[in-house]
């Protein structure tokens, strides 16, 4: 991110008392947060040499703010986990990413068991620790500045590599979509441990010269309290949050002062959204994008509800986006396909065993997103679905085979398939019909023995219907477009579980 440190240099010269963060420790200046990052910076360098690879423990924190200065200033690059990842989930990141260093807790470091990178050095950070090897190797990475964890449809984890050009490009088009002006404050409520979180609410605000609002800890009413005390002017979220915010809000109308709020990732309904933003009293834009492809298409403020909330908006200027058949043929617009995008925030690749692996493209440079898409006529994009067999569950893809899987290991359970039921909050539930001869086979017994297989608690199911057989269609494969119908239909007479 050398790029964006060369600006802020510049900025902390004429102005080192500007706000750039603000978190639970309280307001963070410029001068502060580039008085630490040269401190860091000194740091990784005297630990294991220039242009380090640096996995950091993300938070949402005046720290990860801190620690992307110092990367840049040292022209290394910076892969984000987690605080809540696991011993395993650290040990793969790890094999993909193959860090020189680790910036943690002390506490995240004995979970993770990070001396497997490297001895802990020098103390960072206000109390965090720093574990490096000697000596780095440059250039693995092209021009990728930033490797985010995307939940993918695989079950694992990938590292997704952007460059700081794509990053910019994304900033820039959101800043002109939106109408942001320097020192708007923006909101950064998703954990920044994605590609696309730090662009846009890391390094977007800092390229805007914008405060920062940090939220550590996920609580719908306080985020919009916090967002309305500061004058937050835009946040990007993930629609399970916007329609939190919209139930939970303390009074109606408190983000009145907001320009717009940008929602993505996931399954939107048009009227839980318009309800949403009639209670928080601002601009819902619907966008389309991904980790691999930054923010790719969005709404504008000024577009009437049934645009803003009904469709995906269109391209950013520069990102073509297409739909194709099986074959790859433009189908017509207000046809259904798969979804194609050729952009300058298209990702360099995938980390894989420490290296940058190029993404698989199309001849003339597409990559198919595997959503399902209409472009109509006037160019506006509606994303109807995935290709693949996953559940977006609050902006998290589950893998359904993972999780058809970990059921099936059941001693009582003959068949099982794994299907999204619809909700109004998270988008999409987990429901599983099973064919068992355990006729009570229920919700808290079938998530005991996930607990006991080691599923992650997210994707666990919280509908469990036993049925006498799984729906089939004529060569009597299954038919999961029947299944969803008879989960859904069985699912409207129970109230889902939460947990």
């Amino acid at each position: 991110m050398r790029e964006l440190v060369s600006e802020l240099d510049l900025r902390v010269a004429n102005d080192p008392e500007l706000t750039v963060a603000i978190d639970s420790a309280g307001r963070h200046t410029l001068g502060s947060v580039m008085a630490a990052a040269r401190d860091l910076a000194d740091a990784l360098v005297d630990s294991t040499g220039p242009h380090p690879t640096v996995l950091l423990q993300a938070e949402n924190t005046w720290r990860t703010v801190v620690c992307a200065v110092a990367v840049g200033r040292v022209e290394g690059t910076l892969a984000l986990l987690s605080g809540h990842a696991t011993r395993h989930e650290f040990t793969a990141a790890c094999e993909d990413i193959d860090p020189d260093v680790v910036v943690t807790a002390p506490a995240i470091a004995e979970v993770w068991a990070t001396e497997t990178v490297g001895a802990i050095g020098t103390p960072v950070l206000d109390g965090w620790v720093l574990a490096g090897r000697t000596g780095t190797r440059p250039g693995r990475w092209g021009d990728g500045v930033v490797i985010g964890l995307t939940s993918g449809s695989t079950g694992r984890a990938k590292g997704v590599v952007q460059s700081e050009a794509a990053l910019r490009y994304a900033g820039r088009s959101t800043i002109e979509a939106v109408g942001l002006e320097p020192g708007d404050p923006v909101a950064a409520l998703v954990p920044l441990s994605s590609a696309a979180a730090v662009c846009f609410g890391l390094y977007l605000p800092l390229m805007l010269g914008a405060p920062m609002l940090l939220t550590e800890r996920w609580s719908p009413p306080d985020a919009v309290r916090m967002m309305a005390e500061h004058g937050v002017r835009w946040t990007m979220c993930v629609p399970t949050m916007a329609l939190q915010m919209g139930m939970h809000a303390p009074e109606p109308g408190m983000l009145s002062a907001m320009t717009a709020m940008t929602v993505g990732g996931g399954p939107m309904d048009s009227g839980a959204l318009a309800r949403a933003e009639e209670r928080l009293g601002t601009h819902i834009l619907r966008v389309f994008g991904m980790s691999e492809c930054l923010g790719h298409t969005t709404s504008l403020p000024s577009d009437p509800g049934n645009v803003r909330l009904g469709t995906d908006g269109v391209p950013f200027t520069g990102t073509h986006l297409r739909v194709v058949d099986e074959v790859g043929t433009a189908v017509p617009a207000g046809t259904v396909g798969r979804a194609q995008v050729r952009g300058p925030s298209l990702f360099a690749g995938y980390a894989h065993s420490g290296t940058v692996a190029s993404p698989e493209l199309t001849a003339d440079g597409y990559l198919t997103t595997g959503d399902l898409m209409s472009i109509d006529a006037e160019g506006r994009v509606a994303v109807r679905g995935r290709e693949k067999d996953i559940i977006i569950r609050g902006g998290r893809n589950i893998d359904i085979h993972e999780v058809e899987s970990a059921v099936a290991r059941h001693p009582s359970v003959e068949q099982v398939c794994a299907v999204p039921v619809p909700d109004d909050v998270l988008g999409e539930r987990v429901a599983v019909l099973l064919v068992t001869s355990q006729r009570d086979l229920g919700l808290a017994a079938v998530q005991e023995h996930l607990e006991t297989a080691g599923l992650a608690k997210g994707k666990w199911p919280e509908h469990v219907f036993v049925v006498d057989a799984l729906p089939q269609n004529r060569v009597g494969k299954l038919s999961r477009t029947d299944a969803i119908r008879l989960a859904c239909s069985l699912a409207a007479d129970r109230e889902p579980a939460r947990h």
